[in-house]
């Protein structure tokens, strides 16, 4: 009988293990077989434990179809060109897609462009004073590109706008959405008390992880909003302990400017009215200039104008007869950009409406009056300044046969750059023809109006 009972007891050991493993690869078919159902079930979980996160259930919007105008200014952090694009808009969940033409029509045509604009870590902004263009708003992104949107109708430029802030909003939470998802979760096993104890085993584990996540964000928050208020505070310091303009200039780190300087100040520096470099320009041009074809029309080389400029602000030793400085046009260009660069021109902003007005006046006589009246208004440096230029112009109409300059042709030249209104806000073609009208006029009439020596 033992032996009996053992084979039996065997053969329903057998029989128990060839159930388990039935039973087991029966669940490990339905485990498979469940996995193609698994992402979206998996998908709707992840979108509920996010709502708990505070990350919110709601996807960003999806726009499409609207046409807009973009134009790239950025690459990577590379300036580019602002050329305007019109562009077919459409919105993903972290992606910008703008569409050189329709999607039907792209569908169509094989090799539809597409410029993909990622907002995962961008900045969105509007940008009123990067365009004339009304309705502008500025994505930049991550990499340091910059993109400039803009559609003619506000409530389409607002509607694109708010979808893509909303967009980003949501792209810049995506870590904290990744940390709590995993690859497919193994699904419970259909044996009977298995599943249960699987949950309660896995379930504080995942609230542990949670919590660390959230409190490993909250300390580096904290770090980094202690690093800001660090930086600030050494900003702070150093902008109180920095050395004064005066300081810096006593120790010759900084040297006073030429070019660009008030008219009055460099004056008051020098002990002169009149610029020293006005004066040196004026005399080498004379000496061997004034039968030049085109003399003050024709422009001089610009790198070379820009090495004389550069020696004349570090204050080093100028002589303009030196050979590098034999094309007399260099010297003449380096005389005009030195008057338009004045921070107040020749003839001042508070002048310029009152010698339109004088040169409106129809009364030749009055009209030299008015504008000898006004040049007598003006501060000594200017007058001393204005004298000696038109006298010098003076001097060069005498030689117009052989240079070809007019009094037209001077009045063109140095109209713009001796005088200019403080606000462009009139209308710049009008005001161009007052400005040569006057210089033409004065310099006509210069020795009247300066009292010059008839010779």
């Amino acid at each position: 009988m033992e032996p009996r009972l053992g084979a039996v007891q065997m053969r329903m050991k057998s029989s128990q293990s060839s159930g388990e493993r039935l039973s087991q690869s029966r669940s490990m078919v339905l485990q498979d077989s469940d996995l193609q159902q698994n992402p979206i079930s998996r998908h709707r979980r992840n979108q509920s434990q996010h709502g708990v996160l505070g990350v919110g259930g709601a996807e960003p919007p999806e726009l499409k179809g609207d046409l807009l105008n973009v134009a790239k200014i950025s690459d990577g952090g590379k300036k580019q060109r602002k050329n305007w694009t019109g562009m077919w808009g459409e919105l993903t969940s972290d992606q910008l897609l703008l569409h050189k033409e329709r999607q039907q029509e792209a569908g169509m045509k094989a090799g539809g462009k597409t410029d993909v604009v990622q907002l995962c870590g961008a900045v969105i902004e509007w940008t009123p004073d990067k365009s004339s263009r009304k309705n502008v708003f500025q994505i930049t992104t991550h990499t340091g590109s910059e993109y400039l949107l803009q559609a003619e109708s506000y409530s389409t430029a607002s509607k694109w706008f708010d979808g893509i802030r909303k967009t980003v909003d949501s792209s810049s939470k995506l870590p904290l959405r990744r940390a709590n998802s995993s690859e497919f979760p193994p699904r419970h096993s259909s044996l009977p008390g298995h599943g249960s104890t699987n949950t309660k085993q896995r379930n504080p584990v995942h609230r542990r992880s949670i919590n660390m996540f959230v409190s490993s964000k909250l300390k580096h928050s904290a770090s980094d909003s202690a690093d800001k208020n660090g930086v600030k505070n050494r900003l702070k310091k150093f902008i109180i302990r920095r050395p004064s303009m005066k300081t810096l200039q006593e120790k010759g780190l900084i040297k006073d400017r030429v070019f660009g300087c008030h008219l009055l100040t460099l004056c008051e520096r020098e002990g002169s009215t009149v610029p020293s470099f006005v004066q040196l320009c004026l005399d080498a041009i004379e000496k061997r200039g004034m039968d030049v074809d085109g003399i003050y029309r024709v422009s001089g080389n610009l790198s070379t104008v820009q090495k004389l400029r550069f020696m004349v602000d570090q204050e080093e030793a100028l002589d303009l007869d030196h050979s590098q400085w034999e094309d007399v046009h260099v010297v003449t260009g380096a005389l005009k950009m030195f008057f338009r660069e004045l921070p107040e021109p020749l003839f001042p902003f508070r002048a310029f409406q009152p010698f339109v007005e004088a040169v409106k006046i129809k009364d030749s006589r009055q009209k030299v009056q008015a504008v000898k009246k006004l040049i007598q208004d003006l501060p000594r440096p200017n007058q001393d300044t204005m004298k000696l230029l038109f006298s010098h112009l003076h001097r060069v109409l005498t030689f117009s046969r052989q240079n070809l300059m007019s009094t037209q042709g001077i009045g063109i030249v140095f109209g713009p750059t001796l005088m200019w209104p403080e606000l462009d806000g009139g209308n710049m073609a009008v005001n161009m023809v007052y400005q040569n009208q006057i210089i033409e006029f004065i310099l006509i009439e210069s020795r009247d109006i300066f009292s010059l020596d008839r010779k």
